[in-house]
């Protein structure tokens, strides 16, 4: 079975609104990396609204830095995935919809042949957490504190705490904190 891999930049204060900070190549370089082992991707609309078109004509025209091209190159290659009941259907042969039974389509997607499948944003993977269906969280703290902004999943409500195992931790050259946590939900030998 395919693993869901939740990855988040955050604020040392827990804020997640990425225009508080910025990241450099070596963020992206992290991100590419995490990339190059999924091929499908899965975003709630507004984080879907935020990546797409932009990572992709970035992709088309190489109009940035070197490491943010690559990222763009390999984030253009993937399938992705939209939740939305409000958006109409995609021309796009590597984009699909699920308007409902989230949980049964993800199980399906984890299911099927492949590398992994990554996600980001807020509300769906909050929703994914409490679904117990995310299986890795890649979490980079950012060393600043932005005092206002969104904050990561204060409008979740879980039934129980979910346990992680910290699978690993790096310090990239920004001074962030790239840390790697498991959830359990699935056997590593898998």
């Amino acid at each position: 079975m395919r693993k869901l891999i939740y990855g988040i930049n955050i604020s040392l204060d827990g804020c997640c609104d990425h225009t508080k900070f910025s990241g450099g190549d070596d963020i992206h370089d992290y991100f590419l990396a995490l990339m190059k082992n999924t091929d499908t991707v899965i975003y709630g609309r507004k984080t879907y609204e935020l990546m797409v078109p932009f990572w992709p004509e970035v992709a088309r025209t190489q109009s940035m830095d070197s490491a943010t091209n690559a990222f763009a190159t390999v984030f253009a290659s993937l399938k992705r995935v939209v939740v939305s009941r409000t958006l109409t259907d995609t021309d796009d042969p590597q984009e699909t919809i699920i308007r409902d039974n989230l949980k049964e389509g993800i199980l399906r997607l984890k299911q099927q042949p492949g590398k992994d499948i990554s996600t980001g944003g807020v509300e769906l993977p909050a929703e994914l957490i409490k679904l117990g269906l995310v299986d890795e969280f890649h979490i980079v703290v950012h060393p600043v504190i932005v005092g206002e902004g969104r904050r990561l999943f204060t409008e979740m409500f879980l039934p129980e705490n979910v346990g992680l195992k910290l699978t690993s931790s790096e310090t990239l050259s920004s001074g962030c904190i790239a840390l790697r946590y498991s959830s359990g939900n699935m056997n590593d030998d898998i």
